[in-house]
């Protein structure tokens, strides 16, 4: 719904305030040049988080614009069945709604506020995380993957795992790696894309994978995929159907899910609920800590822009290394 609405103040105030012509090259900006950038500065995937949580407000029964008391009653009416980081999402996204036409918002009234706080404090619960991938569990695919018959499926899927894995991809960021994306040098390749989640202005994202003990290599199994696969352009990461035929479409995203918990059960995981896409990141990010790699390094290879993000995953791979129990019960051990 939300796109099918212009910024009516963003218009107002360039109508108001713009010359007639733009940049000194005599074209008039008219409102579809306004709502393009308009657009562009908001990504796909918000945007349709935003449309999903106002369709289900007027679904609830609300309608837009709103005010602070239809809102107070939307957070109490559906407290019990969502999130609170759900129901944040969808005053934001309300909230935005009115921006966007000018008008007062009504996720400012003091109410609605202090009744979100007092949702948080009686249903907020821990963010759910996706289990970390260890080297050890790398392996263990890696081992299930070899041992298998020798198809283009299960060499797409191990090219898949490593590249993952220590490449630290998100999901969107592997299925829309384009052959034309890899610089292959004596090193290794480097994967270069144009944009990724915490890249929105474009500047673009790298990472190196260099090359190393063939069994181990993503860069050895991403050059074996393309070779038995026979791609030579377009997305590097495809469907492959039942027959083991590739496909011309980039895989979808949620198949990585699907691949991680069916390779999981494979392995004998009994985490398999807990494996996500994010397991790749979390995974690369505890393991490197864990081996005592730098900050700087694990912040360059998984592309984070918050340092606050990168600590976390630092202490959660060192909880153990890193603690003043451990130190202390071997002290004990020497005394008994």
């Amino acid at each position: 719904m939300m796109k099918n609405h212009k910024s009516l103040a963003a218009r107002k105030h360039l109508e108001k305030n713009t010359p007639s012509t733009l940049g000194g090259t005599g074209e008039l900006l008219t409102d579809e040049d306004i709502q393009k950038y308009l657009s562009a500065a908001t990504s796909d995937n918000t945007r349709r988080a935003y449309r999903s949580a106002i369709r289900q407000f007027e679904k609830w029964g609300g309608r837009l614009p709103t005010d602070g008391g239809t809102l107070v009653r939307y957070v109490l009416g559906r407290a019990e069945e969502l999130n609170p980081r759900t129901l944040d999402l969808h005053l934001t996204a309300i909230g935005q709604w009115h921006q966007y036409q000018g008008m007062l918002n009504p996720i400012t009234d003091p109410l609605v506020q202090k009744t979100m706080r007092g949702v948080r404090r009686t249903h907020g619960k821990p963010k759910e995380k996706s289990k970390a991938l260890s080297l050890q569990h790398i392996a263990s695919m890696t081992r299930y993957l070899r041992t298998q018959s020798q198809t283009r499926k299960n060499a797409r899927d191990l090219a898949l795992i490593l590249v993952g894995f220590f490449g630290a991809f998100r999901r969107s960021e592997l299925v829309a790696i384009q052959v034309e994306n890899l610089v292959w040098e004596e090193e290794g390749v480097i994967v270069r894309l144009p944009k990724s989640k915490t890249d929105q202005s474009g500047e673009g994202m790298m990472r190196a994978l260099p090359f190393g003990a063939p069994e181990a290599c993503p860069a050895r199994a991403l050059k074996t995929w393309l070779k038995v696969s026979g791609i030579e352009s377009g997305p590097v990461f495809r469907a492959v159907n039942r027959w083991d035929t590739v496909q011309s479409r980039q895989l979808n995203p949620a198949a990585i899910n699907d691949l991680l918990k069916n390779l999981g059960a494979s392995c004998g995981f009994d985490f398999v609920d807990e494996l996500s896409s994010h397991s790749f990141r979390r995974g690369l990010s505890t393991s490197a800590a864990r081996e005592k790699i730098g900050f700087e390094l694990i912040k360059k290879q998984g592309g984070w822009k918050s340092d606050a993000t990168v600590w976390e995953y630092i202490e959660e791979g060192q909880q153990f290394s890193e603690n003043a129990s451990a130190i202390l019960i071997k002290k004990m051990a020497e005394l008994l």
